[in-house]
Order: structure tokens, then sequence, then C-alpha cells
């Protein structure tokens, strides 16, 4: 990997970490009044909005509106289905740093799966980058009763489900462009959410819902735009790693906005976590 690649990598994961966490935190405002299928639902429907707006303005996107690998779209976007709805009814359910935390149990298996799938090599950078990022992760939760919650054994679940679609993002950045990924993904994941839907929930809306609507709307589309991009110009067992400084982030968010205690092992497994990401962007700058 080239040193202008590396730095794209890390810009585009920036973006994509201040997304993710503007999408828990309007999550958190949604939920009391919505369901997991009504907030996500609404952000499909914008997401191909925006993106079918885009296509009319910019002529040379329109190519994405075909696909050229329908089958890999579908099976990324049942899987995607299912870990975001259950990412979303967890935050809903457990502190934000728990959430987090839990899902970056992925990259294990991410490096694992992409050695078979996409045939990337497992550097000696890489590897340690995962695996103090795990070490953090753990030292992070500390077995007790409070991960061994139904709501964590879900997270799990949704951070194996992550990894199988990082796999599948990597290898549909091969020949699709990141505005054919992001709209295939708003466009089968719309229906799927509305299945869900009961009642004609827009009409629950009030001016008091705006700004965490386009907290959802934005920041979800930003999130996979970044992270798609990402993964055009990284490893996936690189740009995952990467991923990690959401744990201190949403930590802070926790805290600052909800009284959600700043707890000190939080810190010292974020400190195992960025050890390794610094290791592995050092050894990657000088290989390049």
């Amino acid at each position: 990997m080239s040193h202008r690649h590396l730095i794209a990598v890390v810009a585009w994961m920036t973006g994509a970490l201040l997304a993710f966490s503007a999408t828990a935190v309007a999550v958190r405002a949604l939920a009391p009044d919505f369901s997991v299928f009504e907030i996500l639902a609404v952000r499909n429907l914008a997401g191909v909005v925006i993106l079918l707006a885009l296509a009319g303005i910019k002529p040379d996107l329109r190519g994405g509106l075909k696909p050229r690998r329908f089958p890999l779209h579908l099976a990324r976007n049942v899987l995607h289905f299912a870990g975001t709805d259950g990412w979303t009814f967890s935050l809903t359910l457990l502190p934000l740093a728990t959430v987090f935390a839990l899902e970056f149990t992925s990259p294990a298996w991410v490096a694992l799966l992409a050695i078979p799938l996409l045939q990337e090599r497992m550097t000696k950078g890489r590897f340690v980058a995962v695996v103090l990022g795990f070490a953090g992760v753990l030292v992070i939760l500390r077995p007790g009763l409070e991960t061994l919650q139904p709501a964590s054994f879900l997270m799990l679940g949704v951070a194996f489900s992550f990894a199988l679609v990082a796999i599948m993002t990597k290898r549909l950045t091969r020949t699709e462009s990141t505005f054919s990924i992001l709209f295939f993904m708003n466009l089968l994941q719309l229906p799927m959410n509305l299945a869900g839907v009961g009642r004609a929930f827009w009409l629950a809306v009030t001016p008091a819902h705006i700004l965490p609507l386009a907290g959802i709307c934005l920041g979800g589309l930003l999130s996979h735009y970044c992270l798609t991009n990402a993964y055009r110009r990284g490893d996936a067992s690189m740009v995952v790693p990467l991923d990690f400084m959401r744990i201190p982030l949403i930590a802070f968010v926790g805290w600052e906005l909800y009284g959600e205690p700043l707890d000190p092992y939080v810190f010292l497994g974020s400190a195992c976590i960025i050890v390794g990401l610094l290791y592995n962007l050092n050894r990657e700058a000088k290989s390049s």
C-alpha cells in the first residue's frame, strides 16, 4: 500500500467513526417513540432519495444503478439488514461503549476470513493490531453479569455478520462503484425494514424528532460512504482495526450525553487498541 493510500484510508475511517457515533446518538433519541424497523426504514428511504437525486445531477453516477453482481449485493444486504437491526436494537438495551466494544470482536473473524475469501496476507503488523485490539476489547468488557445479558450475545452475532459483510464489501469494490454499493444497500433493505412496520409511524413525527431524523439519515449514509471508500483503498484486515477507535469516542459520548460512567478499563483497553493500530500503521508506512 502506498503512503497516499494509507493516508486516504485513515481519512475515510475518521469520517466513518464520526458518522457512526452520530447515528448511535440519533437512535437513542428516536427509540422512545419509534421501533427499530421504523428508524431504519426512514434511513433507507432517505438514502434512496438522496442517491437518486445525486444520479440525476451527475450523469456519471447513473451506471451504478445497474449492478454487475446482483446476487452478491443481495446476499450482502440480507446479512447487513440482520446485523444493522440487531445493532440498532442493542443500542436501546446496553451502554453505548458496551455495544461498540462487543461489535469489535469482528476483526478477528475478518482477519481469518480475508485469507481464504479475499486472498489477503496476514502481515505481522495487522496480526499485532488485531490481537491487541481484541485484547483491548476483553479488558473493556471484563467478563461479568453485564456482558452475559442476552443483548450481549445478540451483539456477538451482529459482530460475526458484520465480518461477513466486510468481506463481501471488499469483493464488491472490485467491480462496483461506491455509489452502486450504497444505492443497493438502501434499496434492498428498505422493503425488509418496511415489512416490520405496522403503523403509519410518520404521523407521529414532531419538530423535536427532526434533528435526530436528520442524524439517522445523513449519519447512516455518510458512515457507509466513508467505510466503503476505506475498503476500496485498503485491505479489509487493515481497515477494520482502524474502526476500533469508535470505542473511546463513543464512551465519551455516552458519558457526556447519558451519564454513562467513564470506566477506566475502557481507556486501558483503548490504549491496547491504539498501540496495535499505531504499530500496524508504522509498518504499513515503512513497507510502502
